[in-house]
């Protein structure tokens, strides 16, 4: 796991946008995994930015999501194929039929959730996995006591996750308690993950993920096992950090390493 500490949220973004924007370089017809939430809206946005100045094209890529809320329509203000709509894909130059994002109205979700597992892997699997971490220590919807090796399928979401996200929904609506959401086992099949976390109220899932334990009580944790996982984290996400000063020394140790071989 490669933990790299940066100052502010700003820097986190910046260097977020440029790991993806280089894995769409390197591979045109990139699979992006990617995730909702506040944490990834700055890199968006700095991916529209660098789409608009024709640094990195789209047109070939493909996403999935990890996960959508179960009762929404999709031009719901707070459905996730909404937010990816608002957030990303109406402003880049990615085809919309190569955007999947899990569909939270299906009338047989075991079946829907196959066919999702079935289409990731049609598409060669994702290449780049996007992640936050909520304050529980979830990824996607993977609440505490999620199975390690779980797939693609509902789950109920914890009442710390919803009173979270209470703050998106308008006072008196209707907020669901049940999503659909890409499994722990089906994230750790991507072949690369990156795991953004901001601010001081993720410092504890942040040390749970990096130095604690692998336990289905911090589902992040499990990445620890993944051979290519990023954690990109600001200076207030790694305060809880027992070896920070070690983690900063490999990067300054990388940075000076890459410098000396483009010499």
């Amino acid at each position: 796991m490669r933990v790299v500490i940066l100052p502010t949220a700003d820097d986190v973004a910046h260097y977020c946008a440029e790991q993806i924007i280089h894995q769409i370089q390197q591979k045109s017809n990139t699979v992006l995994g990617l995730a909702t939430g506040s944490t990834p809206v700055a890199s968006y946005q700095k991916l529209i930015q660098a789409c608009s100045k024709k640094e990195v094209s789209f047109a070939k890529v493909s996403s999935f999501n990890l996960d959508e809320y179960i009762g929404l329509e999709s031009t719901h203000p707070q459905s996730y194929r909404n937010f990816m709509n608002q957030e990303l894909f109406n402003h880049i130059d990615i085809k919309f039929e190569n955007t999947h994002v899990p569909d939270g109205l299906s009338p047989d979700f075991e079946k829907s959730c196959q066919a999702y597992e079935s289409l990731i892997l049609q598409k060669g699997g994702v290449d780049l996995q996007l992640l936050g971490i909520g304050e529980n220590g979830h990824i996607g919807f993977n609440e505490p006591s999620s199975s390690l090796n779980s797939r693609t399928r509902v789950k109920t979401l914890s009442p710390q996750t919803v009173a979270n996200n209470a703050r998106f929904f308008k006072v008196g609506e209707t907020q669901p308690q049940l999503a659909v959401t890409m499994g722990i086992g089906t994230i750790m099949d991507a072949k690369k993950v990156v795991l953004l976390a901001t601010g001081s109220q993720k410092k504890q899932a942040v040390a749970n993920l990096i130095e604690g334990s692998i336990s289905a009580f911090s589902p992040a944790s499990i990445l620890q096992m993944h051979p290519k996982t990023m954690v990109i984290i600001d200076e207030s996400a790694a305060e809880l950090l027992a070896l920070n000063d070690y983690y900063l020394h490999i990067e300054d140790v990388q940075i000076k390493l890459s410098k000396h071989k483009n010499v």
